[in-house]
């Protein structure tokens, strides 16, 4: 996301910075990094939602693409070492890996269905 050492920052301008009106409601972790929810609400006008302490399977999607990251990246790997290069090659080979939870299609099939239908 954007550069500087706020991560609430970020993460409260990143989404809307990227996916603009294609916001929906978002479900995100409890982490500090989230300091500024309030903020983004307001400014991307979408409301966020936040799952219930120690319950990891109101978050499944977010959950499963942990672990799919996990084969890229062991936990507590130092995302800094790697260039920007690398971490688009592991984007796009998770964003064209077919998910069941999308019927089988990729993460980059629905999300160009959904462009084409909100364009």
């Amino acid at each position: 996301m954007a550069g500087g050492n706020n991560r609430a920052e970020d993460l409260r301008d990143g989404p809307i910075r990227a996916l603009g009106p294609l916001l929906a409601a978002l479900t995100w972790d409890q982490g500090s990094e989230m300091a500024k929810h309030a903020e983004f609400t307001t400014a991307a006008g979408v409301p966020v939602y936040f799952c219930d302490p120690h319950s990891p399977w109101q978050r499944g999607t977010n959950e499963n693409t942990n672990g799919l990251l996990r084969q890229y990246f062991p936990k507590f790997t130092n995302l800094s070492g790697y260039g920007p290069q690398h971490l688009a090659r592991v984007a796009a080979a998770l964003n064209n890996r077919p998910r069941l939870t999308l019927n089988d299609e990729t993460p980059a099939e629905r999300f160009a269905r959904l462009l084409t239908t909100h364009t």
